[in-house]
């Protein structure tokens, strides 16, 4: 049975973080996807505390990075994972940004150094001894020191730039795209990735296209609105996250807004983007995120479903006064259904497949 994700950050304690992870396994949530974000509590050790403390839902990173880590570590963690939680374990990899500016991390050829880095760690996870030289990764006559207990544990590349989603199409298990909430951006997605396949001589339907998007759930629409219009601003105007189709929906802000907020680092938040509120209107919102309320989500849930999106990530953002617990019981038993029931599942045959 088809069942979303979750996003969860390390910026809770323990105690909370297994509170919340217990309550979307219960809910029906499917995965868990823990952010590998700089610097909150750490990724493999939060991930391992929760696999003891859930017995069903998979659990994996959303996302960490080709840098921060050598491949060979990140194949490490992810078999050690898989093997404490029962085989439960994915990996989903991403370029990263967080925390590259204070550890002066050089983000060199992104796209190459996640393709490196997945030719490692599959060949670690099969028990290879390997001899690998890339332009940005090496490995000399080594191995893990265990027996993987899955040598096809799910990978999945997330990405909203065209090259990564053509890499995630070629060799990864899924392709996972932050803030595609529209239909019309969530079929160039599909698109790339799915013709990224063929051209590989991979059946398109293998690889699963998965939306991340922050998730306010209000009875005030226009409250749910309010509550993400500024993560809406940052995404659109960081310049981080391309997006191929705000200007052809109109959506595009105006040179003077995006002036504004020019060349800001990643790392200084959501306070300098409050300037450019003013041109962020419902639409913005709308097209990154999902908000409003639960009838008003189930509708455009189902139309990305059906412009070829296979599952779906929510970050959980309560609404003045809610809870991120109301957020994840609504999405589960009031949105879900209809995402789920639209059409069928695109079904993986070749591979161990999460989200």
């Amino acid at each position: 049975m088809l069942k979303p994700g979750m996003l969860m950050v390390g910026n809770a304690t323990p105690a909370r973080m297994i509170d919340i992870a217990r309550l979307a396994e219960q809910s029906g949530f499917g995965t868990i996807c823990f952010a590998d974000e700089r610097f909150y509590r750490e990724v493999y050790t939060s991930l391992a505390v929760l696999a003891a403390n859930t017995s069903t839902i998979q659990l994996g990173t959303c996302v960490t990075d080709p840098y921060s880590r050598h491949p060979a570590m990140t194949a490490a963690a992810i078999a050690t994972l898989d093997e404490f939680s029962s085989k439960r374990a994915f990996l989903g990899i991403g370029t990263g940004l967080s925390g590259f500016a204070e550890m002066g991390v050089d983000r060199r050829k992104p796209v190459l150094a996640m393709r490196e880095a997945i030719a490692i760690i599959r060949a670690l996870l099969k028990g290879d001894t390997i001899d690998f030289q890339g332009e940005i990764f090496s490995f000399h006559a080594g191995k893990l020191n265990f027996a993987p207990v899955r040598a096809d544990l799910p990978i999945h590349i997330a990405s909203n730039g065209p090259m990564g989603q053509v890499l995630a199409g070629r060799v990864a298990d899924g392709a996972i795209m932050e803030g595609c909430g529209t239909p019309e951006e969530a079929k160039v997605f599909v698109s790339r990735v799915r013709g990224a396949a063929r051209e590989a001589g991979r059946d398109p339907a293998s690889v699963r296209c998965i939306a991340r998007l922050n998730c306010c759930i209000a009875e005030d629409s226009a409250v749910a609105h309010d509550t993400l219009r500024l993560r809406a601003a940052k995404t659109i105007a960081g310049g981080y996250m391309p997006f191929a189709t705000l200007g052809e929906l109109g959506l595009a802000l105006p040179p003077e807004a995006l002036e504004k907020v020019a060349g800001l680092p990643y790392n200084v938040g959501f306070a300098p983007y409050e300037q450019i509120l003013p041109w962020v209107g419902d639409s913005h919102v709308e097209a990154v995120t999902l908000a409003g309320t639960a009838e008003e989500i189930a509708r455009r849930v189902s139309a990305i479903r059906d412009s070829g999106i296979d599952n779906i990530i929510i970050s959980p953002a309560p609404a003045p006064g809610g809870s991120v617990e109301a957020v994840i019981r609504s999405f589960a038993e009031e949105v879900w259904p209809a995402f789920s029931s639209t059409r069928p599942l695109h079904q993986n045959s070749s591979r161990g497949v999460a989200l």
